[in-house]
Parts: C-alpha cells; sequence; structure tokens
C-alpha cells in the first residue's frame, strides 16, 4: 500500500518563498538525473544546456483570474469571496471566509459598485454587472502560505510572460520562471515549443485525507490542446526529441491525452508511483508540498527515494519553495 506518510518531509518555513526574484531567470536550478541519481546544481537561464535540437517544450498558458473579492455586509463585517467556477451569468460557485456567513445575505464590493447575493451555499450571484467587471474588481489571489496580502509586483510575477486564456485559480508555477529572451533563446537553437491550456483549479491542491493515496479522488480540471501541438508532439516523437513538461499541469494534460486521445474536455487524473507515462520525458516542476498529489507526480516521474533524496538536498542548501521558488528539471 502506498501510504501517505511515505511523502512526508520536513521543510523549515523559512524556505517557503514569499516574494519572487527581481528577475525571474536568477532562480535556481536542480538537476536530477533518473538514471543515474546525479544530482547538480545550476541557475534557471542555463536551461537550453539541457535540452538538445529537436526537443518539445510544452507550456501551460492558463492566465490566473482576479478571483480573490474583499467586500462587506450590510452588518459592516469584513467579507473574503473566493469564486471558484463560473456557472452561468454572474452566478458562481465559491469559498467564503468568514465560513458562517449565511444563505440570502447581502455583500457589497468596490464601495457598493458590485453587490452580490449568497443566493445558495458555495454560490454567489451578482446584480447589474458582467463577469469582467467582476474580475475587475478582484485580485489576485496568492497561496495561503504566501503570508501577506497581494501587492502590485504579483500581478506581474505571479502571471506566466506567456499566460493567454484566462481561467486559473493558481498559477502554473514552473512556468513563472521563464522571460521572453529565454523562450526566443531557445527556439534560436532548434528547440520547439508548444502550448496547452488547464486551469488549474483546487483540486490540485485539495489535501489527501485517506492514509492509502489510492483512495484519493481528484477533481476534474478544464483542458484543451490545440491541433498544432499534437502536431508538434507528433514530430517531435518522429524526430527523437524528447517532450518536456512545464509544471505538473502540462504533464497531467499531456498524460491524460496519450490515455483518452481527447484533446479537450476535464480530467480528473491522479500520477503517483507505478504510473507508467507515456509522452513526457522530462519533467520542469517547482518544490511541492510535503503529502499533497504534486509531490507524489513528482515521485512517480523520478522515483520517491530519488525525490526524497534531492528534496532533502534542496533544503540544506536552502532553496526557496513553492510557488515563488526555485525550480527542479528531472531528466
Amino acid at each position: 500500500m502506498l501510504k501517505l506518510s511515505d511523502f512526508d518531509y520536513n521543510l523549515p518555513k523559512e524556505l517557503i518563498a514569499q516574494y519572487p526574484l527581481e528577475r525571474r531567470e536568477d532562480a535556481r536550478l536542480m538537476i536530477v538525473e533518473r538514471k543515474t541519481g546525479q544530482i547538480t546544481h545550476a541557475v534557471f537561464k542555463e536551461l537550453n544546456k539541457y535540452f538538445r535540437k529537436n526537443d518539445l517544450l510544452i507550456l501551460n498558458d492558463t492566465k490566473v483570474l482576479n478571483c480573490r473579492l474583499i467586500g462587506k455586509k450590510i452588518t459592516g463585517g469584513k467579507i473574503e469571496v473566493l469564486l471558484t467556477r463560473r456557472l452561468n451569468g454572474t452566478t458562481f460557485s465559491c469559498l467564503i471566509q468568514p465560513s458562517r456567513t449565511k444563505v440570502g445575505e447581502k455583500i457589497i464590493f468596490a464601495g457598493g459598485v458590485i453587490k452580490g447575493i449568497l443566493s445558495s451555499k458555495g454560490k454567489i450571484s451578482f446584480d447589474q454587472c458582467s463577469a469582467d467587471e467582476i474580475y475587475n474588481f478582484g485580485i489576485i489571489p496568492l497561496p495561503p502560505y504566501i503570508k501577506r496580502e497581494p501587492e502590485d509586483l504579483d500581478t506581474v510575477y505571479y502571471q506566466t510572460v506567456y499566460a493567454k486564456n484566462a481561467g486559473a485559480l493558481a498559477s502554473p508555477t514552473a512556468g513563472l520562471h521563464f522571460t521572453e529572451q529565454i523562450l526566443k533563446k531557445l527556439e534560436s537553437t532548434g528547440i520547439k515549443i508548444g502550448y496547452l491550456t488547464l486551469h488549474v483549479g483546487l483540486g490540485t491542491f485539495r489535501p489527501v485525507k485517506c492514509e492509502d493515496i489510492t483512495c484519493h479522488k481528484m477533481e476534474p480540471e478544464y483542458f484543451l490542446i490545440p491541433d498544432k501541438t499534437v502536431e508538434l508532439v507528433q514530430q517531435a516523437k518522429a524526430q527523437k526529441g524528447r517532450i518536456i513538461a512545464v509544471g505538473t499541469t502540462s504533464l497531467r494534460c499531456l498524460e491524460a491525452y496519450a490515455l483518452a486521445q481527447k484533446k479537450e474536455g476535464s480530467t480528473d487524473l491522479f500520477i503517483y508511483p507505478g504510473y507508467k507515462f507515456e509522452l513526457v520525458d522530462k519533467l520542469l516542476t517547482n518544490f511541492h508540498f510535503p503529502m499533497t498529489t504534486l509531490f507524489m507526480l513528482v515521485c512517480a516521474f523520478g522515483g520517491r527515494e530519488l525525490m526524497q533524496k534531492a528534496y532533502r538536498e534542496a533544503v540544506d542548501d536552502k532553496y526557496r519553495f513553492y510557488s515563488y521558488g526555485d525550480a527542479m528539471l528531472i531528466i
């Protein structure tokens, strides 16, 4: 049995990055080789050294929504609403703090410009405004382990430079290290770049509560793989190029396609040790929380013992962890 405790590790809180680096490409890069178990250290801007002509880099171009709203009840009490999914029109599923807020209560946002009402448990409806107007008054939903309020810099640094299709509740953080210059440099050396979309939802971060991890169920997330990207994948395979997934979201999307041959839909694919990878040859990722589906996926790709060793070394060398942290390339 694969136990939840098998995916635990010790992380000092001070290693959780609270701010992005001023220069994205200055993040550290740990290189982990599966066959040899060798671990080496580099800087992200040296990434091109580990790729070769005809390799294909796959990026998730989802864009984070400004889906966190700060409002007030009619009585004056502060309330926070996280819009998790648009249901229809201007009705959304949501998470609310404080959770004791009652159905039927009215909430005022943006000084009264936007008004909402809790239409039912976990749902909010807005009057006399569009979805775009609602998001315009929202703020970026930083993860709870970043212990500060969002700042202007987060509107830039918490999006990838290639973010395009709005719909995510969190950033595909492995891509945060890329700059337009790095992408151009990779292409100039014969490396192909393809894009797909997977809107990161709450399911990616929902905690695993069962000791037998195989009992855990992922929540579906929407994905789309354009025809052009499918063609690039086929070309790379034909030309002996390697497929490099940037982030766990890109990897899950590609593997979901490989399993079902479906280019659009939703996926609840849960990848843990024992999974047989069909498409992806390399994984570029950040450092993840212990006992999460993200860390389990990394252990499936790189081997649990090797990943535990790599994470211990990252802690000892004081790598920066999580969304605004450093990166790892598993070869």
